[in-house]
C-alpha cells in the first residue's frame, strides 16, 4: 500500500499557533504533510496507523520544538551598497532627517542601486535572504523603493522574484514608488507622483511583478493626499495596500491605511487613538519594527497597550534595510519586540507567524494545522519562549518550505 503522506515528523514539541491565542502546544506530537500541505498536526497517539504505513519518510526530532515557518512581513532586502558611514554620522549627533535632506539616507542607496546590474543586485541581496532562511524564515516580503525610476524599480522587483525561486522561499513583492522624491524630480513633485500612479502602477500590475503597493507617509517623504492618490489607483488595479505610517510624526497614516482596507500599517510610533481605532475597525494589522526603533535610538514607543485593548493584530518584522534597520535576523527582532516594546514571547511569535502572514494577505500559513502550507521550522529548543529569550546565533536546525527541506 502506498503511503498517504510524503513526510512525518515524530516526537515533536509542537507550537501550532492554531486558535486565537496561546502557543497551541502539543507535547509528544506529530506533524505530517503531503504535496506541501499539512495533513496531520497533533498528538502521536492520535495517528490512525503505524508511522511507516502513513508516510514515505518518517523521522524523529527527539522532542525538539517545531513551529510554523517564520514570516518576515516587512523588508527592503533588495538594494546595493551600504550606509555604514551614516551610522557613524548619527552617532555623532546628526538626525535621520538632517542626513536625508543633505542627500544621504534613501537617496544614497538609490544611487548605488541604479548603478548595479540585475545580476549584481541579486548577488548582493540573496545572501541576506539566505540568512533569514537559516533562522526559520520561509516567507519574506520585499519592497522596491530604491530605484525611484521605472526601470530600476522593475529591476528590483524582478530580483525579488528571482530570490524566491532560487532559494525556494515565498517572496511577496511590494511596489514602494512613493518612498522618496528622486533628485531629478526635486522641482517636479506633482509630476513624479503622477508618473507613479499613472505609469508605474499599471505597468507593474500588468507584468504581475508586485503583490501590493506601499508608500512612506511622512514630512520628509509624501503627504497624505499624495498617498491617497496612489492608493486609489492601486485599488483600481486590484492591488492591496500597506503603509509606512506615523513613524516620525502623526499624519494620520494608520487611519489612512485603514480607510483603504490596508493589509497593514507599519512603524506606528506616533499613532494616536484615532489611528488605532480605525485599524481595529478595518482589520488592518499593526506591523511593529523594533530594528529601526533601536537603530535610530527612538524613545517614543508604538501604542502597544492601545493595540491590545482594541484587538488589533500585531506583527513583528525586521525592516531589513541599509540605513535605519540593518537587521538580518528575525529571531533578534522577536527579542527586541519583547525587550523594547514589552510584547510577550507569545505575542512576538504570533507576530512572526500567523499575524505576519495576515499582514501579507496570506491565510494559508502561519499555523500548524491540516490544510495549511507545510512551512515548518525545527529548533534546537524545547520551549517557544526560548525563541525570544536567547540573544545571538540560534538558527533553526531544520527548515521546510512547502514540505521541502531547505539547506
Amino acid at each position: 500500500m502506498n503511503p498517504r503522506w510524503d513526510h512525518l515528523l515524530l516526537d515533536c514539541t509542537l507550537a501550532t499557533l492554531a486558535g486565537e491565542s496561546g502557543y497551541g502546544m502539543v507535547e509528544h506530537g506529530a506533524l505530517g504533510w503531503r504535496n506541501g500541505v499539512i495533513t496531520f498536526a497533533g498528538p502521536m497517539r492520535d495517528l490512525e496507523d503505524a508511522p511507516d504505513a502513513l508516510a514515505g519518510q518518517v523521522e524523529s526530532v527527539h522532542g525538539a520544538l517545531v513551529t510554523p515557518g517564520l514570516v518576515d512581513c516587512h523588508t527592503h532586502l533588495v538594494f546595493a551598497g551600504d550606509r555604514a558611514d551614516e551610522f557613524e554620522h548619527r552617532l555623532q549627533g546628526e538626525s535621520y532627517q538632517t542626513i536625508a535632506r543633505a542627500g544621504g539616507g534613501i537617496l544614497s542607496t538609490v544611487r548605488a542601486t541604479r548603478a548595479a546590474s540585475e545580476q549584481e543586485l541579486l548577488a548582493q541581496s540573496a545572501p541576506r535572504a539566505r540568512a533569514l532562511l537559516r533562522e526559520g524564515v520561509t516567507t519574506i516580503e520585499i519592497k522596491s523603493g530604491y530605484g525611484l525610476d521605472l526601470d530600476t524599480e522593475l529591476k528590483m522587483l524582478r530580483v525579488a522574484r528571482r530570490i524566491g525561486s532560487e532559494l525556494g522561499v515565498t517572496v511577496r513583492t511590494t511596489l514602494l514608488g512613493l518612498h522618496a522624491l528622486p533628485p531629478e524630480s526635486r522641482d517636479r513633485r506633482e509630476e513624479y507622483v503622477a508618473q507613479v500612479c499613472d505609469e508605474w502602477l499599471p505597468r507593474v500590475a500588468g507584468e504581475k511583478l508586485a503583490d501590493a503597493v506601499d508608500a512612506f507617509c511622512e514630512g520628509i517623504a509624501f503627504a497624505p493626499e499624495e498617498v491617497r492618490r496612489c492608493f486609489r489607483r492601486a485599488r483600481e488595479l486590484g492591488l492591496p495596500v500597506k503603509l509606512h505610517a506615523d513613524q516620525l510624526s502623526d499624519l494620520g497614516g494608520a487611519a489612512l491605511s485603514a480607510s483603504f482596507a490596508g493589509l497593514s500599517a507599519d512603524h506606528l510610533e506616533c499613532t494616536g487613538a484615532a489611528g488605532v481605532e480605525a485599524m481595529a475597525r478595518a482589520g488592518t494589522v499593526a506591523v511593529l519594527l523594533p530594528g529601526s526603533f533601536y537603530a535610530l535610538r527612538e524613545t517614543r514607543l508604538p501604542p502597544v497597550d492601545a493595540l491590545r485593548e482594541h484587538g488589533v493584530p500585531m506583527a513583528v518584522a525586521t525592516d531589513l534595510n541599509p540605513g535605519t534597520s540593518p537587521l538580518r535576523s528575525l529571531r533578534l527582532a522577536i527579542n527586541m519586540a519583547c525587550t523594547l516594546f514589552r510584547l510577550t514571547p507569545e505575542e512576538a511569535l504570533r507576530g512572526t507567524t500567523v499575524n505576519a502572514a495576515r499582514a501579507l494577505g496570506l491565510g494559508d500559513r502561519g499555523a500548524l494545522a491540516p490544510g495549511r502550507r507545510a512551512d515548518v521550522a525545527v529548533w534546537d529548543a524545547r520551549k517557544p519562549a526560548e525563541l525570544a529569550y536567547w540573544i545571538g546565533d540560534s538558527p533553526a536546525s531544520r527548515v521546510f518550505t512547502g514540505g521541502i527541506a531547505r539547506g
